[in-house]
């Protein structure tokens, strides 16, 4: 056997490096997955609390019947509260009173908002709730989520949720605005 063919069968039958081969090349796809679910967990966690945060407003609206602009001042900054941990300056909350005519207009008689535009004027709502002379509490969430690992592939995602609700007793009164 030639000096080259010893080294030949020699290298061939070495398995010392082989575990570490296949870790070098596995190793680069396993982080990658880690990090991919560790990233759509919190995604999911980020749109679950703008969820939340959509119930609790409508929630909180619909069982009051007079809202000072105190109250309304600490239901919305009690979002912000509930999106915690992550940051309440990407948060937009909007809550309005929208009055059903009974020929099944909608209009908007109060609104308010933490960081968003208030609505005004005639908005539309799903057939299914458009009940003639009834009243909704609608909120309106916006939340701007910025991935941490996958920013530069994604940038930023823009979730939102709105909750329709009927108020409890009667409608709120806002101020000196009445919903019905």
């Amino acid at each position: 056997m030639s000096m080259r063919g010893f080294f030949a069968h020699h290298f061939a039958q070495d398995t010392d490096g082989v575990s570490a081969v296949e870790f070098a090349l596995v190793a680069p796809l396993l982080v990658g997955l880690y990090l991919g679910c560790v990233e759509i967990s919190d995604g999911v966690a980020a749109d679950r609390k703008a969820t939340l945060v959509a119930s609790t407003v409508a929630n909180l609206v619909a069982q009051s019947t007079q809202l000072t602009s105190q109250d309304m001042t600490n239901i919305l900054n009690a979002s912000s509260a509930i999106m915690a941990p992550y940051s309440p300056s990407n948060l937009k909350v909007t809550v309005s009173c929208l009055s059903i005519d009974p020929n099944k207009n909608v209009t908007v008689k109060w609104s308010e908002t933490l960081n968003g535009t208030k609505l005004s004027g005639s908005v539309s709502v799903p057939s299914n709730l458009q009940n003639p002379s009834t009243q909704l509490i609608l909120a309106q969430v916006t939340y701007a989520y910025k991935p941490i690992i996958g920013y530069t592939i994604t940038g930023t995602l823009n979730l939102s949720e709105q909750m329709y609700m009927a108020p409890r007793i009667k409608a709120a009164t806002y101020g000196n605005t009445t919903c019905p």
